[in-house]
């Protein structure tokens, strides 16, 4: 019994312990903000505007003599012209060919004329080679513009030789 009470004290303190605390909890997950990028609006059309102020179409102009006269076309290095301008000599005729038009509306804006023209299947927009609207591509400020809908429209330097081609055909 003497063992008994000698643990007694120890038992009384065992019995006013206290409960341990729980474990404190983690703290809650911050939430990480997620980036959300600002709505784009769509970029402009390069052909809203003045047409003046339209960016060329890339490419450049190669003339060569044909067995039929001569030909003008434009379009990069290497790859199918996008607009040819062809002279017939023997039936003083200059076509106007768009790479992609079989037929349908063509019209050519000039800084002097703007005009509509039917291109002909596998033809193209063909003119008589007094036509003045030759005379205003090639002497057009800078640039004339092609526009065959559905396709983006060309804007097509306005350089010596689309009037060498006229000039070939006019004799």
């Amino acid at each position: 019994m003497r063992r008994t009470l000698a643990l007694a004290p120890f038992i009384l303190i065992a019995g006013c312990a206290t409960t341990p605390a729980p474990a404190p909890r983690p703290p809650a997950p911050v939430p990480v903000p997620t980036y959300t990028p600002p709505p784009v609006a769509p970029a402009p059309s390069p052909y809203a505007g003045d047409w003046r102020d339209w960016p060329v179409t890339p490419g450049t102009w190669t003339y060569r003599a044909d067995p039929r006269g001569s030909l003008a076309a434009f379009g990069v290095t290497g790859a199918v012209p996008v607009f040819t301008i062809r002279c017939d000599r023997a039936l003083r005729q200059v076509q106007l060919q768009r790479v992609g038009v079989a037929s349908g509306a063509m019209t050519i804006r000039t800084s002097s004329t703007l005009r509509g023209l039917v291109a002909q299947p596998g033809a193209g927009a063909v003119l008589a080679a007094g036509d003045t609207l030759l005379d205003a591509m090639g002497f057009s400020r800078g640039r004339f513009i092609v526009e065959t809908p559905p396709l983006a429209p060309l804007v097509v330097p306005a350089w010596a030789e689309v009037s060498r081609v006229v000039e070939d055909c006019r004799g």
